[in-house]
């Protein structure tokens, strides 16, 4: 067991709807920042934003204070990703590697494109159906370079290491081996998910193939070098949250308080979806951030 649990606001499929992430002391925490990249010696943490076979797209919503799970908008609607013949929703059990940043400053040497502002995406292939915002630890098996509306957008292959077959899955060769034609899917899946919405096909860095293990951990790495220059603000990142509860040599550390008062004043409803303004309590909360130097905003921008 991770420690970890979560705690959803709102109803589901509304644009109101949030999930919370908190540690083993009951906590709110965010899955962002907080959760380690590590769970073990080879072994990396996954937040699960999108259970497989789903429809509803979820993310981590990197520019909300503790960085909850949210359904994404699309010009004020909630994004679906359409049953894309023959398959259902998601194929995998989708998310992302906590403490990870694709950089979009950063031109990718392998893909000649900047990164997509997100944490690091991957897909797990275990045959458990995971819950949304179930943290789990997983085997990275290999890579894949997508190239998404000319954006590096790397998708992570993993394993959940408490799958009963998880012993027999060590690279990208025994997915090959023993799920004949999985890869091929998640490539056509990928190519394709958008063309309902009218964009074009996704495009791919190696010419569609996945890289191993080594490969794959050491791109792993490498977003984590670049999210640690994001949470110690050495790299500037256009408004994406960084308030944390544990990284010490952030300075956008807050206290639990502060991070409960956030998650309570979303439950009670001071912190609204108003386009054009926030409430006058959440500016207060912010007021109290910017004083811990939990954000990293004006006190000026919220029109106090």
């Amino acid at each position: 067991m991770s420690g970890f649990s979560s705690e959803e606001r709102a109803a589901p499929f509304t644009l109101e709807y949030r999930v919370f992430l908190k540690n083993e002391k009951g906590q709110y925490i965010s899955p962002f920042h907080d959760i380690p990249i590590y769970a073990d010696k080879d072994v990396f943490h996954m937040v699960v934003e999108v259970p497989r076979w789903s429809n509803a797209k979820m993310e981590i919503a990197t520019k909300d204070p503790l960085n909850p799970i949210k359904q994404d908008v699309k010009k004020g609607k909630l994004r679906y990703v359409a049953n894309l013949f023959p398959y259902k929703g998601y194929i995998w059990n989708y998310g992302a590697i906590p403490q990870t940043w694709e950089d979009p400053g950063h031109n990718d040497k392998h893909t000649g494109c900047c990164g997509d502002n997100d944490p690091i995406d991957v897909c797990e292939i275990g045959s458990k159906v995971c819950a949304r915002g179930e943290i789990i630890r997983v085997k990275i098996l290999g890579i894949l370079a997508m190239i998404d509306e000319g954006e590096t957008d790397w998708k992570v292959i993993a394993i959940n290491v408490e799958d009963p077959d998880a012993a027999n899955y060590n690279d990208i060769n025994d997915v090959k081996r023993l799920k004949p034609g999985y890869l091929e899917a998640t490539v056509d899946w990928f190519r394709r998910y958008k063309v309902p919405d009218g964009k074009p096909e996704n495009q791919f860095a190696f010419n569609a193939e996945f890289k191993d293990k080594d490969f794959a951990v050491d791109i792993i790495k490498s977003t984590h070098d670049y999210w640690r220059a994001l949470v110690t603000k050495k790299t500037d990142g256009k408004g994406i949250s960084c308030m944390n509860t544990t990284v010490s040599e952030s300075p956008f550390q807050c206290d639990p308080d502060a991070a409960k008062a956030i998650v309570d004043s979303w439950i009670s409803g001071s912190i609204t979806r108003k386009t054009k303004g926030i409430s006058l309590e959440y500016k207060l909360i912010l007021l109290h951030l910017i004083c811990l130097k939990a954000l990293d905003v004006k006190v000026v921008a919220l029109n106090l």
